[in-house]
């Protein structure tokens, strides 16, 4: 797997390098944002691991120069902001996934892994687990063909599920996602849509593809 690893800070960007050619991964360094934006541009990767405070250039900055050229290789944004809003406004320009700084190595390896894994067609308009189909452009859902109607908060929880499909996101990241701002942590309203996306999608239907990892959040697979 070829890497781009886009961070400024020589110990963590040599840290990562390392774990990751240990790992028989090719990897590329860069230091600063003008010049990780180019080779992102220029050469095939399959996943950039990019710091969002980078100098020339802002990471997010660079994020979003490089979606909206129409750049779909999967990034992995490294912040040292927790806060919801950071995060929420990475996922926005177009991230991935992020881990926050400090960080363990094997949690970002592990995230580099699942990011590699995720088909191609996921980059495209159309959204496919088994015969569920969702369509970013149109805003269309479709199980076996019958098209199903969904409230907008319903469609980002469902687009947000299937671009992680096969993989459990936990109720904080699929409310900071959908819904953009902080909530009371013993709000039920996540729980709410999955139950009204499950009637719409699964109910009546032998295979079930929304699944609850109790204690941990909800899969689609």
């Amino acid at each position: 797997m070829n890497v781009l690893v886009i961070e400024d800070d020589p110990t963590v960007g040599g840290f990562i390098r390392r774990g990751l050619e240990e790992q028989r991964f090719r990897v590329s360094l860069v230091t600063n944002g003008e010049e990780g934006e180019r080779v992102a541009s220029s050469e095939s990767f399959d996943v950039v691991i990019l710091d969002m405070r980078l100098p020339g250039k802002s990471g997010l900055d660079v994020l979003q120069s490089l979606r909206a050229k129409g750049l779909e290789t999967p990034v992995l944004v490294l912040t040292a902001q927790d806060a919801v809003d950071a995060k929420v406004r990475t996922f926005r320009s177009g991230a991935d996934d992020y881990v926050t700084k400090p960080f363990a190595f094997e949690e970002l390896l592990a995230r580099v892994e699942a990011l590699s894994r995720r088909p191609k067609a996921m980059a495209s308009a159309v959204l496919k687990v088994a015969d569920l189909e969702l369509n970013r452009d149109t805003r269309e859902v479709r199980r076996g063909g019958a098209l199903i109607e969904l409230t907008p908060k319903e469609f980002a929880v469902l687009e947000y599920l299937m671009r992680h499909a096969g993989r459990v996101m936990s109720r904080t990241l699929i409310t900071e996602y959908a819904w953009g701002y902080h909530f009371d942590p013993g709000t039920n309203i996540v729980d709410v849509v999955i139950n009204h996306l499950r009637k719409k999608i699964d109910a009546g239907r032998d295979r079930k593809l929304i699944t609850t990892v109790r204690g941990v959040g909800y899969v689609i697979k």
